[in-house]
C-alpha cells in the first residue's frame, strides 16, 4: 500500500469545511428548538381554554329538555287539554360504528316496523351525528325494560322524561282543539316551519296549530357527564338551563254546553256550532264523524292513519267551517231579507198549489198552501212563494245581500282551513265557467239549491245577524283580549273574513222576519220542537243533493238522501245563542236537525236560568218600534230587544220525531 506524500493538503481541507457546516447546523437547530417551544408555547398556554373545552366534550353532553305546552280550559276554567308525564326513547348516532347492523334489534325490541326505523334515520341523514333521533315516543315498562338490559349491545338507545298532550276521550272536541304531531319534511320545507327542527312537536289542526307559537314553551337544556358508552354517569348535571312551559290558553267554549252537542250528535254525521250572537264567541262545535286526537299525540300508526284517510265520511274535516253544501231552505230568511228590503216581498200573495212553471219548468213544493204572504211563507216554509220571489228580485239582488250578511266569505274564524263557499251570481258564472248566466237559473236559488253553498258557521253567523238587527260578528274561539296585541293583530292577519260589520235592516222587516222564525217553531215546519216557556225561532231546511226537479217529495236513500238542516235562536230577536246543526243526508230538517238544535238551546237556557235565579213570568214580545218613534242616525242594530226575561227553568222538552204524514202545512 503506497504511503501519503502530502498528509498537509488534506488535514487543511477538512478543518475548512467542517467549520462552515458547523455553523449552520448550529443554527439551523437553534431555529427547530425555537419553533418546537413556541409550538409548544402556544398549545399549552394560549389554547389551553380551547382544548380544554373540546375534551369536556367527549366527556359531556347537551341533552335538550323540552318545554310542555300550555293547558287549554274552557271558558269557566275547567281544563280541557292537558299533559302527563312520559318516557320516550332517542338514538345517540356518535355512539355506535355500524348503526344498520342494530337497526333489527331495535325495531324488535320498541315494536316498530324495520323500514320505519330506517326512514327515520334517513331522514336525520345531514344532520350532525350529534344530534339525537326521537324514536319513540311514550314508551310502555316492557320496552324500558328492553332498553336496560341492552344498554352494552345497544349504548346508542337512551330514554329521556318527556311531556304529551293528553286529549278528552272518544273525539270530543276533537276538531276543535285539533291534535300535535312531529312536525314533517314537507311542513320544513314550508316558510312557515323556518325556525323548526326535525323532531319538533307542533300543533297540526285546530286551536293547537292556531295557537302554536303561544302554547309551545321554551326548550332547555342539561350539561350531563358521560362514559365512552355515552350513558350519564351522574345524577346531577354540570349546567342546567330550564324549560319554560307554554302559556295556557281559555276557550270560550261552554264545556257544558259542548257535552250536551256532543250527546244529540251521536250516531248523527255532520255538524253542530253554537255561538253568541253578541260578540261572535263559540259556545259549542261539533263535527261528526269524529276521531281520536291521543292517537296522534304520539307517532301515529300506519294502520289507523288508513282508516281515518280512508274514510268516505271525511272525519279529519272539521264540516261547521269546511263542509260546503246547500243550505236548502234555510236560505229562505236571506230571501225574505232581500225582499222585503227591497220592498218587494211585502206585497206579494201567492197561490200555491203544489208548485208553479217557471221559464217553461216546472218546480215542485211539498204541500198545497194556498194562498200565501211573508208572514207564512217562511214558518210554512212554501217553496212556491220563493220561486215566485226569486224570479222578481234575479240572481245579482240576491248576492248583493247574501254577501252583505258573509255568504261567499270567509267568516275570519281563529281556526285553519276555513271554507268561503259560493254564492252564484252573473259576474261568478261569467269568470268561473265563462258563460252568461240563464235567468231560469235563479228559481232554485230561491229555495237554497243550484250553485248556492254555505257552511254550518256561515249559516249560523247570517241568521243570527239578521235576527240581531243587522248586526254580524266575527267568530272567535279564544277571547282575544287575553293574548298580547301583537298576536291579536297577527291572528287578525292570519286569518282574514268579513268579520263585525252591520247591514242596514229596517224595524218593520226585522219584526217581521223574527216572529216569522218563532212561529216556524209554534206552528210551522218546527212545531214538533217548540220550547214551552222559551222564546225559541228558527228555521228548518231540507236539500236535495239530486236535481229538486225530480219532486221535493222524494228525499233519496244512503248518499242520496238528502242533508238535514235546523238554524235555531233564542230569543226570536237580539238572540243570547244561535245554534246550526247539519245531518248529512238526514231527511227532513225539521226531524233530524232541529230536535238537536232544540235540546241545546234548551240546555243554554236552562243553565242561564238557574245561574241568574231567573223566576219572572214569560212576557209576549214587545213590537219593534215604528220609524216615527225611532231618533233619527240610530243602527238598527243598535235597537232594544224585544225579547224577554225568560221564566223559570223548563225542564227539557220531550222532542217526538216529526211525521210527514200528520203534518198540518208547512215544508220542512
Amino acid at each position: 500500500m503506497p504511503l501519503l506524500t502530502n498528509p498537509e493538503r488534506y488535514t487543511a481541507r477538512d478543518e475548512k469545511v467542517s467549520a462552515g457546516k458547523l455553523h449552520a447546523t448550529q443554527y439551523l437547530v437553534v431555529l427547530m428548538l425555537a419553533v418546537l417551544a413556541t409550538g409548544m408555547w402556544r398549545l399549552q398556554i394560549l389554547g389551553a381554554e380551547s382544548y380544554r373545552v373540546l375534551a369536556d366534550a367527549n366527556r359531556i353532553r347537551k341533552d335538550p329538555v323540552l318545554a310542555p305546552r300550555g293547558k287549554i280550559f274552557d271558558r269557566e276554567g275547567r281544563i280541557l287539554v292537558d299533559n302527563y308525564p312520559s318516557v320516550s326513547c332517542f338514538l345517540l348516532r356518535d355512539q355506535v360504528k355500524d348503526l344498520a347492523a342494530d337497526i333489527p334489534l331495535i325495531a324488535r325490541g320498541l315494536d316498530l316496523p324495520v323500514d320505519q326505523v330506517q326512514s327515520t334515520v334517513r331522514r336525520y341523514a345531514s344532520s350532525p351525528s350529534y344530534d339525537s333521533i326521537l324514536l319513540k315516543q311514550d314508551i310502555t315498562p316492557d320496552e324500558q325494560a328492553f332498553i336496560d338490559a341492552h344498554r352494552n349491545e345497544l349504548p346508542e338507545l337512551e330514554m329521556r322524561d318527556t311531556q304529551r298532550r293528553l286529549y278528552p276521550r272518544d273525539g270530543f272536541a276533537a276538531h276543535l282543539i285539533g291534535y300535535v304531531g312531529e312536525v314533517s319534511e314537507e311542513d320544513l320545507n314550508s316558510s312557515k316551519y323556518d325556525f323548526y327542527e326535525p323532531g319538533d312537536v307542533v300543533g297540526k289542526s285546530g286551536v293547537e296549530e292556531t295557537y302554536d307559537g303561544w302554547l309551545r314553551g321554551t326548550d332547555g337544556s342539561r350539561d350531563v357527564v358521560v362514559n365512552s358508552h355515552g350513558k350519564e354517569v351522574d345524577d346531577h348535571p354540570l349546567r342546567q338551563v330550564l324549560a319554560i312551559p307554554g302559556h295556557d290558553l281559555r276557550l270560550t267554549i261552554d264545556l257544558d254546553l259542548q257535552r250536551v252537542a256532543e250527546q244529540s250528535m251521536e250516531g248523527r254525521d255532520g255538524a253542530l256550532v253554537a255561538m253568541d250572537p253578541h260578540t261572535g264567541e263559540i259556545l259549542a262545535m261539533v263535527s261528526r264523524p269524529t276521531f281520536d286526537p291521543n292517537q296522534f299525540a304520539v307517532r301515529l300508526t300506519k294502520s289507523y292513519w288508513s282508516q281515518i284517510i280512508n274514510d268516505p265520511n271525511h272525519p279529519l274535516m272539521n264540516k261547521t267551517i269546511q263542509a260546503q253544501l246547500a243550505p236548502g231552505s234555510t236560505f229562505k230568511i236571506i230571501m225574505s231579507f232581500a225582499g222585503l228590503e227591497e220592498g218587494v216581498a211585502q206585497a206579494m200573495h201567492v197561490m200555491c198549489a203544489g208548485g208553479g212553471t217557471f221559464f217553461g219548468h216546472f218546480f215542485a213544493c211539498d204541500k198545497h198552501h194556498g194562498m200565501v204572504d211573508i208572514e207564512h211563507a217562511i214558518p210554512w216554509s212554501c217553496d212556491t212563494f220563493y220561486y215566485t220571489l226569486a224570479e222578481k228580485l234575479g240572481i245579482d239582488t240576491i248576492a248583493k245581500y247574501a254577501t252583505e250578511v258573509g255568504l261567499s266569505q270567509k267568516t275570519g274564524i281563529d281556526l285553519p282551513d276555513e271554507a268561503s263557499g259560493v254564492m252564484p251570481s252573473t259576474a261568478w258564472k261569467l269568470k268561473n265557467f265563462h258563460d252568461k248566466w240563464y235567468a231560469g237559473e235563479v228559481i232554485s236559488v230561491g229555495i237554497g239549491q243550484g250553485a248556492v253553498t254555505v257552511t254550518p258557521l256561515q249559516l249560523a253567523r247570517a241568521l243570527s245577524g239578521i235576527a240581531s238587527g243587522g248586526a254580524l260578528k266575527r267568530p272567535h274561539v279564544v277571547f282575544p283580549d287575553e293574548l298580547p296585541p301583537d298576536l291579536q293583530s297577527a291572528i287578525a292577519a292570519s286569518y282574514p273574513g268579513s268579520g263585525d260589520k252591520t247591514v242596514p235592516l229596517s224595524p218593520e222587516n226585522w219584526q217581521t222576519i223574527t216572529d216569522a222564525m218563532a212561529e216556524t217553531t209554534i206552528t210551522g215546519t218546527a212545531s214538533a220542537v217548540h220550547l214551552e216557556g222559551i222564546d225559541f225561532a228558527g228555521k228548518t231546511g231540507t236539500a236535495e243533493v239530486v236535481s229538486h226537479s225530480a219532486g221535493a217529495t222524494s228525499l233519496g236513500k244512503g248518499n242520496e238522501r238528502a242533508n238535514a238542516w235546523f238554524v235555531g235562536m233564542a230569543p226570536r230577536r237580539n238572540p243570547d245563542i244561535v245554534v246550526a246543526v247539519l245531518v248529512e243526508h238526514g231527511g227532513w230538517g225539521a226531524e233530524a236537525a232541529a230536535p238537536v238544535a232544540a235540546q241545546v238551546i234548551n240546555a243554554f237556557v236552562t243553565k242561564q236560568r238557574k245561574r241568574d235565579g231567573n223566576l219572572r213570568l214569560v212576557e209576549a214580545p214587545k213590537p219593534v218600534p215604528s220609524p216615527a218613534v225611532i231618533p233619527k242616525g240610530t243602527p238598527t242594530a243598535a235597537l232594544p230587544s224585544a225579547s224577554t226575561t225568560l221564566s223559570a227553568v223548563a225542564p227539557a222538552p220531550r222532542i217526538p220525531a216529526a211525521s210527514t204524514a200528520n203534518r198540518p202545512g208547512p215544508n220542512p
